[in-house]
């Protein structure tokens, strides 16, 4: 893993960071250090965090590669830092910093959570080059894992952080004309926000006999099939799926056809999907469709490691809640392209056959121990961005 503290490169360029404070804050600590940074904005949102000592890109992502290639050379830069590999510009700088021989660190949500952040040189998710080999991780030595500080408790932060970015982005929108988000940026984007706060408290008491059910007489009957947001890079480049309602279309003609029939499918809304999408309708006709009404249900904010420890097996895209199903157990198929989907740790059949063979697929447990741990010490910081 590189040690943020230890890096032998002095001449710094930081691309997009996670909306917030935390790549300003980063910057400052790196020039403590005797390293000198440079950030790069691309929007309002990005500049309202960082606004002094910056560059601002105010041209179309056609020019974005030469303008890039000039600035690392004309800034002498030895490594670039980002957050989230899959966004239109961060792809492109991948390929030119590989072209050109300059580091990259990528920063990525936890793939163990809470608590952690991602931080893995060159890419995360399925562009990791964490090995796929499971005779690797075998070989390595079983290193202790530290209880993390806990970190948790952000969403207020988050939102926070969430609303000055798009408020930002709309108001200098002007001097960013021609900037392409991958996701929408307007002031409208705002309401999601603010219905997700107001949701969340209404989920609460809406889905508290849900919950019980789930963990009594419903406990190791269900499949728990966690949902991603719907517009997530890890569902467009790591995953065959053009959407999560083709997902659960799967799923659900999938469980209908060939999961025995005492057996429920609970499917978990992505809490930070909350304020733009709702399922209800689609689901409830869907379970009209393939006859599951009574079978299928349609959770929010419960307590994922609960959940777990009460699922039969858990189907998934290419979720980090995988590995928390690991950690828990629990079978697991995964549909998408994941850094943990690999023989002995996942089911490697078809969706079709996990329902029936679910119990027999668990984890081999050694081999977790090891991946885990590799994992944690080589990818994971104890720490928040928001």
């Amino acid at each position: 893993m590189i040690n943020i503290n230890k890096l032998s490169y002095k001449r710094i360029c930081l691309l997009q960071g996670p909306m917030g404070p935390f790549f300003y804050k980063l910057a400052k600590y790196l020039k403590s250090r005797n390293n000198q940074v440079y950030k790069i904005n691309f929007n309002g949102g990005d500049w309202i965090f960082y606004p002094n000592h910056s560059i601002n890109f105010l041209s179309s992502i056609k020019e974005w590669p030469s303008f890039l290639e000039n600035t690392l050379n004309q800034l002498n830069i030895d490594i670039i830092i980002l957050f989230g590999d899959c966004r239109p510009m961060h792809l492109i700088a991948r390929e030119i910093a590989h072209k050109k021989g300059i580091k990259i660190i990528v920063f990525e949500e936890g793939y163990v959570r809470p608590n952690y952040i991602t931080m893995e040189e060159f890419g995360v998710n399925n562009y990791s080059s964490l090995p796929r080999n499971p005779d690797f991780y075998l070989e390595q030595p079983l290193r202790e894992i530290e209880s993390p500080q806990n970190v948790t408790n952000r969403f207020f932060y988050r939102t926070l952080w969430a609303i000055l970015y798009y408020l930002s982005s709309a108001l200098l929108r002007r001097w960013f004309r021609h900037y392409k988000h991958h996701r929408p940026l307007n002031l409208l984007e705002i309401a999601p926000w603010i219905r997700s706060f107001w949701r969340k408290g209404m989920y609460a008491v809406k889905e508290r006999g849900i919950h019980v059910e789930l963990v009594s007489t419903l406990s190791g009957k269900y499949f728990l099939v966690p949902l991603q947001v719907h517009n997530d890079a890890q569902l467009f480049y790591h995953s065959q799926y053009n959407s999560i309602e083709q997902f659960i279309r799967e799923v659900i003609n999938s469980f209908a056809t060939c999961a025995p029939l005492d057996t429920y499918l609970v499917i978990k809304h992505h809490p930070m999907d909350r304020g733009y999408r709702d399922y209800s309708n689609m689901l409830q006709s869907l379970a009209d469709s393939y006859k599951v009404n009574g079978r299928l249900y349609y959770i929010h904010d419960r307590h994922l490691p609960t959940l777990l420890k009460h699922a039969k097996g858990v189907v998934l895209i290419n979720s980090t809640v995988g590995l928390s199903a690991l950690y828990h157990d629990v079978p697991l198929k995964v549909c998408g392209r994941a850094v943990y989907d690999m023989a002995g740790l996942t089911f490697t059949g078809t969706l079709n056959d996990f329902w029936q063979q679910a119990q027999s697929s668990r984890s081999d447990r050694k081999l977790f121990k090891h991946f885990y741990s590799y994992l944690i010490h080589q990818t994971q910081l104890n720490c928040s961005f928001y």
